[in-house]
């Protein structure tokens, strides 16, 4: 079984995710955020270039199946479950999201954000992944928040999501995991 971490064309993320895991952690801090107790269910990538993109997938491919490709917002996505997941903090990330590059420009190539699921009402999932935080946390220097609707061409949950960076790394809360939103796109999922 190929460990990810093994794969020469994941070399360059393999190295980046004790900054990443580091820059996670920090950022949790600062926002008062205890993330022993939330779930997160998948990590995400960033690159500058399709070739980065094309090179990123081909690795995963040897250790790993891909899950979901979609067009969000534009441009491609893939999902990809791994044999071996990633590790960060206390979490093991089994499945990957891989963005081909878009219009956003990020400061650096590699491990982005992880997605923290918060069950419940789609609609009052940013006044509880807020309640999350502490007093004061987000308005710190540097600290922005951002809603959307991400939404994939056959999705039929509603998947808002509420993001928190410091502009190295985010948090994004979502109130389904990704495995449910990519059933809903053959339409098993179960509300």
């Amino acid at each position: 079984m190929t460990h990810w971490q093994t794969v020469p064309e994941l070399h360059d993320i393999s190295a980046d995710l004790p900054r990443f895991t580091e820059a996670l952690t920090e950022l949790a801090t600062r926002l008062g955020l205890d993330i022993a107790p939330l779930s997160a269910d998948h990590i995400s990538l960033r690159c500058h270039q399709n070739a980065t993109a094309e090179r990123w997938r081909k690795g995963f491919e040897q250790c790993g199946e891909l899950l979901s490709e979609n067009i969000i917002n534009g441009r491609p996505i893939c999902l990809f479950k791994l044999r071996q997941p990633v590790s960060v903090a206390h979490w093991q990330f089994a499945v990957v999201e891989l963005p081909w590059p878009g219009e956003k420009r990020y400061p650096h190539e590699g491990w982005e954000h992880i997605e923290i699921v918060l069950p419940g009402e789609p609609q009052t999932l940013n006044a509880r992944a807020l309640a999350l935080l502490a007093d004061g946390g987000l308005s710190q220097p540097g600290i922005v928040v951002k809603t959307s609707s991400p939404k994939g061409e056959r999705e039929r949950l509603p998947n808002p999501t509420l993001a928190v960076t410091d502009g190295r790394v985010t948090i994004k809360f979502h109130p389904w995991s990704i495995e449910a939103i990519v059933a809903s796109e053959a339409g098993d999922a179960t509300m």
